[in-house]
């Protein structure tokens, strides 16, 4: 009786040491993921939001890319992990873009 009451505390023990360390990892991988907006010029039809959101969704840690309303400049809202993809990386993925009319071209240029 004595050894299961021994092995319920070991096990009650290193449970709660446990807990703390998984809210701990669940909290930094939330606070790694940012949103932001991107604005992007050179557009010229409905196929380049299309293209470049796919592009950038393609990206190892984006979780999302929701183009904005076609226009001389668009936006692009983005979700990113920072710890897989900097915003740096971003931009120039959506620079080295392939135009819509000619994909050899890069017109698309990041508004800063």
């Amino acid at each position: 009786m004595k050894i299961i009451n021994l092995l319920m505390m070991i096990a009650i023990f290193s449970i709660g040491n446990c807990q703390p360390n998984y809210a701990q990892n669940v909290q930094q991988r939330s606070d790694s993921l940012k949103i932001i907006t991107v604005k992007v010029k050179g557009l010229t039809c409905g196929n380049d939001l299309k293209t470049i959101a796919t592009n950038i969704e393609n990206i190892l840690g984006v979780s999302s890319c929701k183009p904005g309303k076609m226009g001389a400049t668009s936006s692009f809202e983005i979700i990113f992990n920072t710890f897989k993809v900097t915003e740096k990386d971003i931009h120039t993925a959506i620079e080295n873009t392939g135009g819509c009319e000619n994909p050899n071209d890069r017109p698309y240029k990041v508004k800063k």
